[in-house]
């Protein structure tokens, strides 16, 4: 779990006589005021190559660290459409040409920031780009050792005033999602997902447990299993709930809840993925994978008065004899009795019985928000593109809950867009009969479908018990449904491009910074 750990400078000379860096990462806004070294360099070497204006390049530097400098532009910033994201961009492609350039312990200075709300927080973003950009599968690292793929061990980063703690702390949560999310199906089967929570957490004040027994989860989550059940038959395969508890010091004033779809392996079930259409499926488990990490950054941080708790269920929806199929009536943890439309739309079955004991937990707990994490429908990243997708119940749009999030994602470089949950979604996924209660999806793909991507949290809400708890009810309780179908993966590449870890990033500076 090691990455190249943050190191406070305050000034540049000082910094570059320790002796202790081998380059100058600069990520610069355009018109950056520089100190005269890099000013002058940059303005002789500029009239050799005009891309140094926009681009990402090496160049030689007399009198830096290492005797090198990559400078890494953002490009225009004050357009309607820019964005702090330029910074982040900027940050990692700095840090992947630094790293093949042989660079191990850089020396980070941002500059050229605009006096514009949209920049606050352009220093972290630009670290976490860095960041982003150093990052390498966890099987590579594995195989090969930490030190050959990610050499980079420290970065200074020249700033007065950036809390170096948090940025660490919600490094340390994206690394973990990004693993979890990243890893091939066998290294992250089921019980080695619960495994590798366990070690990432032991030691921290976040309580691990794992439900293992089949038949106590039969019984407690009969949707989860029925997913589950073609996979019984190979034992590396069976599933588990995983359980994350925090509490933090004093009195609680605020809970969270989570529930994470975690399908370390989707082929589809009985309705089977092809054309292709199976390759990346290991990913399935980017909202499991967002839910731990989020709990990692809580747990380095320990907020007071915060209790927080994660139940990710980690499951392979296998194709076989004893697959589940259309057509089958089966009754959820909150007694609702669900028709399966398609065994492809498996994801929301395993989350509807999450939430319905998160649902329990909140019924007594303080202030208490649930959220539901997952890459549940193509329908949201063809809507939405490259943001998560958040779709409130009516006491969360009360609270504002996906305004925060849109509002901080923005300027923190996580980005969502809020959707609006309406009366056709709920009448989409109506019984057609008396012998079930809702019906899990139609048979077409949800990229395809009017509304594909609203119309599952309608079904979450009825699944899961949640709609006896909206603004007509005595105990209402705030729910939000995040889709990072289209945020989860960098480039939409489900196969070979970087998990992301989004919405860490978001969460954490909505409820932790």
């Amino acid at each position: 779990m090691a990455f190249a750990q943050p190191q406070r400078e305050t000034d540049l000379k000082a910094a570059i006589e320790s002796g202790q860096y081998d380059a100058l990462i600069l990520i610069q806004g355009p018109k950056a005021q520089l100190p005269a070294p890099v000013a002058e360099l940059l303005a002789d070497y500029g009239r050799l190559d005009a891309r140094l204006a926009g681009g990402c390049l090496l160049v030689p530097g007399q009198g830096l660290p290492g005797g090198r400098l990559v400078a890494s532009a953002t490009g225009p910033l004050l357009r309607d459409y820019d964005d702090v994201r330029r910074f982040y961009d900027a940050g990692k492609k700095a840090a992947v040409l630094a790293r093949d350039a042989g660079v191990t312990q850089p020396l980070l200075l941002v500059a050229g920031v605009p006096d514009d709300e949209r920049y606050a927080q352009a220093e972290l973003v630009a670290l976490l780009g860095f960041w982003q950009g150093l990052w390498q599968p966890l099987e590579a690292r594995e195989a090969l050792g930490e030190a050959e793929v990610e050499p980079v061990s420290l970065v200074g980063v020249l700033s007065e005033s950036l809390d170096l703690d948090a940025a660490a702390a919600i490094e340390a949560g994206r690394r973990a999602g990004r693993d979890l999310c990243g890893t091939e199906p066998e290294r992250m089967a089921p019980l080695k997902f619960a495994e590798y929570c366990e070690k990432l957490f032991a030691g921290s004040p976040v309580k691990v447990s794992v439900l293992r027994d089949t038949d106590t989860l039969k019984r407690d989550y009969p949707l989860l299993m029925a997913v589950a059940r073609a996979s019984l038959v190979v034992e590396r395969h069976v599933p588990c709930v995983i359980r994350l508890e925090y509490q933090g010091e004093g009195e609680i004033e605020k809970t969270l809840l989570f529930a994470g779809k975690g399908l370390t392996y989707d082929t589809g079930g009985a309705d089977l993925k092809v054309g292709g259409h199976m390759a990346g499926m290991s990913r399935d488990k980017g909202g499991a994978a967002a839910v731990a990490g989020f709990m990692k950054t809580l747990a380095e941080l320990q907020p007071k008065g915060l209790k927080a708790i994660a139940e990710i269920g980690a499951v392979r929806n296998s194709i076989g004899s004893d697959s589940f199929v259309a057509d089958e009536i089966i009754t959820s943890h909150a007694g609702v009795r669900v028709r399966i439309g398609n065994t492809d739309a498996e994801g929301r079955l395993v989350l509807a019985d999450l939430l319905s004991h998160l649902r329990e937990d909140a019924k007594n707990a303080v202030e208490p928000e649930i959220f539901s994490i997952a890459t549940l429908t193509g329908h949201a990243a063809r809507a939405l593109g490259p943001y998560t997708a958040v779709v409130e119940n009516g006491p969360a749009r009360q609270l504002q809950i996906g305004r925060t999030l849109a509002t901080l994602g923005d300027q923190y470089g996580d980005p969502a867009d809020i959707s609006r949950v309406r009366r056709e979604d709920y009448a989409f996924i109506a019984p057609r009969t008396r012998a079930d209660d809702v019906l899990s999806c139609n048979n077409a793909g949800s990229s395809v479908t009017a509304r594909g991507h609203q119309f599952p949290m309608a079904f979450l809400d009825l699944a899961a018990g949640l709609d006896k708890h909206g603004l007509d009810s005595d105990q209402p309780i705030p729910y939000a449904h995040l889709d990072i179908a289209g945020s989860g993966v960098e480039g939409g590449d489900w196969q070979h491009g970087s998990p992301s870890a989004a919405p860490v990033i978001t969460l954490a500076a909505s409820y932790l910074l």
